[in-house]
């Protein structure tokens, strides 16, 4: 089908506010639309024409659209705010235009998927089929902070600071603005890993974070309080009638909260077609737009890479089945998850998430691990032992790999933990050497028993691949902030010296721990700058200098009185 590229096209909101839009319309007669909505601009961020091609060629049209207050749009941006009216009077306009049949499906990565689920959260019933990959619908476990409760720093200085170097670009470009603070925003964003973002405390003062008061506001709330729950779009999946399919990564930021997300579609949606017709493909990724699956310390194969899956064509295949019904012969209904599943390295077909034949066994803590006698047991807890070890906020365990932002080689993905598994503030339980191949696929969480002569701190844990090489992968990880061992919204100091048992959510993962490999686990109290380091006061840590902070003496106990255990999801076929 012949199209026309319209640039410079202008879609009015209802409070006056107009968005700039770029439009691929059919020369001839009508077409199910497309839609990306984008604070990156409209030639970044996978919305370069390359990719939209495929699309226009396939018969669509397609409209892409910047956020309010981002680049030629009028207004103020603040994330997430406006996205559910903005996303509602945008599919009005597409179905209002000539060329337009009236259905609207979208797509896009990260934010452009999270407006993707402002749309829906609207309820419009010409929304018919969302692509929505590396995102999720709740942005306080999701992306600000971990469900742990940490504050995800090196996202939270990294993406803020970049969003406001766009925004001083823009008003340097309209005469205002200053050209010494672009070059010290992009100065601080070009930094090795990114740790001049990371070392300024307190990090509510720090002079690169944007001024405006949707960033003051993501650090005066580090509980799950209103302010987050007001904008939970969980809460709204009962409206959603598009099928939805989820593109995710292994060590993505939005892990395990888009493999929530795609669970609760399939159980709650407000259509048959979405609960069923929804599909999950996740693979041995970071988040980035490339879908590399090579990493310094890790290849998985060039079977890995996106371009080996075909995420294009799963596109069109998704968008053809729910937005041309008929139009051709119908294609094969795809299994509703596809998994990358490290180890063995192949894609596998899967007919739900979590797999229905998924046994969690209890691998028990065991030893003095600071000693490096530290196991992992089956079969039930050994000697009662406990572990000690020396938590200051001064000297964290820097970050090695994991689900992390900026995406940078040693920061995110797959790392050896050798240089990190040395330090004293680092436990190591290890399994022996397995006789078969063991997989793990799907939630993993670790349950530990725990004091501390602080009123509050961190603990860590991180799911490690150890090669006979000696050679150790982490897979997943997590963190929880022990004054919210008993929920988000309900913090609590600790009592020093107490024993208290507390779970670690360590995200998920699909691996196969080859014959000859070891199972291990690695506990802590720091990962930074991935998450931010806990002062151990109590007090509000956001706002407070490294200066402020004091050393937690931490302690893990195990044996029969407490059985301390990795709690790993096993498939046994």
């Amino acid at each position: 089908m012949a199209h026309v590229y319209n640039s410079g096209v202008e879609i009015p909101m209802r409070d006056g506010v107009t968005l700039a839009a770029l439009v691929f319309q059919p020369l001839e007669g009508n077409a199910p639309t497309l839609l990306l909505r984008t604070p990156y601009g409209l030639a970044s961020h996978g919305a370069g024409p390359t990719e939209v091609l495929p699309f226009v060629d396939a018969g669509y049209a397609v409209v892409w659209v910047e956020s309010r207050g981002t680049f030629k749009s009028e207004g103020e941006f603040r994330p997430k705010t406006n996205e559910p009216e903005d996303g509602y009077d945008t599919v009005e306009w597409i179905i209002a235009q000539p060329w337009s049949d009236g259905q609207v499906g979208t797509y896009g990565p990260s934010y452009c998927g999270m407006t993707q689920w402002a749309t829906a959260s609207t309820g419009h019933p010409a929304l018919k089929a969302s692509v929505v990959k590396e995102t999720a619908m709740n942005w306080y476990r999701g992306l600000w902070y971990h469900p742990g409760g940490a504050l995800s720093q090196s996202f939270s200085t990294f993406w803020p600071t970049a969003m406001n170097a766009s925004n001083e670009r823009r008003k340097l470009a309209a005469g205002r603005g200053s050209l010494d603070r672009v070059l010290d925003l992009g100065g601080g964003l070009l930094n090795g890993r990114g740790l001049s973002l990371n070392d300024h405390t307190p990090i509510s003062t720090h002079p690169l974070l944007p001024l405006e008061q949707w960033m003051s506001e993501i650090l005066d709330h580090p509980d799950y309080d209103e302010f987050w729950k007001e904008q939970d779009f969980t809460t709204s999946v009962p409206e959603m009638t598009q099928p939805v399919l989820s593109i995710a990564g292994w060590y993505d930021i939005f892990i395990v909260e888009q493999l929530r997300d795609f669970e609760r579609f399939r159980r709650e949606a407000g259509s048959e077609e979405a609960r069923t017709g929804s599909r999950l493909v996740v693979g041995p990724w970071i988040h980035e737009l490339d879908y590399s699956s090579e990493f310094p310390d890790r290849d998985f194969g060039a079977i890995g890479a996106a371009a080996a899956c075909d995420l294009t064509g799963a596109h069109l295949q998704h968008f053809n089945r729910w937005l041309r019904p008929g139009a051709d012969a119908p294609a094969p209904s795809p299994a509703p998850v596809r998994l990358f599943v490290m180890g063995i390295d192949q894609w596998r077909d899967e007919q739900d998430w979590p797999l229905p034949d998924t046994t969690y066994v209890d691998y028990f803590l065991s030893g003095d691990a600071p000693n490096g006698r530290g196991e992992l047991l089956l079969g039930g807890p050994g000697a009662a032992s406990e572990s000690r070890y020396r938590y200051d906020p001064r000297d964290p365990v820097p970050t090695a790999g994991g689900p992390s932002m900026p995406a940078r080689f040693g920061f995110n993905g797959p790392v050896d933990q050798k240089e990190v598994a040395s330090r004293p503030d680092v436990l190591c339980f290890t399994g022996p050497a397995l006789d078969e191949d063991t997989e793990v696929t799907g939630y993993v969480k670790a349950t530990l028993f725990v004091t501390s002569d602080a009123v509050d701190t961190d603990f860590t844990a991180k799911l490690v691949d150890v090669f006979p090489d000696g050679k150790a992968i982490n897979l997943c990880d997590g963190i929880l902030r022990a004054r919210y061992r008993n929920g988000l919204d309900r913090p609590e100091h600790l009592v020093p010296g107490a024993v208290y048992e507390v779970e670690i959510d360590m995200a998920a993962t699909s691996n196969v721990f080859r014959a000859g490999h070891r199972i291990r686990v690695d506990i802590s109290s720091s990962n930074f700058p991935h998450y931010d380091r806990n002062t151990n006061t109590g007090g509000f840590i956001s706002r407070e200098s490294i200066d402020d902070a004091v050393v937690a003496h931490n302690t893990i106990l195990t044996g029969p009185d407490h059985p301390s255990r990795l709690v790993l999801p096993r498939i046994n076929r």
